[in-house]
């Protein structure tokens, strides 16, 4: 497992603020690991969502933590830009507006920023 990577509040919408973290994983319990060290954060942990996907060896992997379809935009994203052994964490602090469709925007330009940080 590879060090966890947060880029933090990245965009905010309608008061909604948006974060986006990941790192290298070869196991469920790596993800789950990398999602442990994420929530020792106080700010992560009482976050309203923590949506993330991983694309380990034996498959892929999603949750969407109440923020249902999030965590198949990230599967997506990854499968797109062919990355394994990865897990990617968008974290969703609720700002009172409803964003319908936009979340899943949110989403994508979380995912987006983190592939390109990464340089992936």
């Amino acid at each position: 497992m590879s060090k966890l990577t947060r880029l933090g509040v990245i965009l905010t919408d309608r008061g909604s603020k948006y974060a986006v973290s990941g790192a290298g994983v070869a196991s469920r319990a790596d993800v789950d690991a990398v999602l442990a060290d994420l929530k020792s954060d106080r700010a992560y942990a009482k976050a309203t969502h923590n949506t993330w996907a991983a694309i380990l060896p034996t498959g892929a992997l999603k949750a969407d933590d109440g923020e249902s379809g999030a965590a198949m935009v990230i599967l997506r994203m990854m499968e797109r830009a062919e990355l394994q052994d990865h897990v990617i964490i968008v974290t969703r602090w609720y700002g009172g507006k409803k964003l319908g469709g936009d979340r899943f925007r949110r989403v994508q330009d979380a995912v987006r920023a983190y592939l390109d940080q990464s340089g992936i």
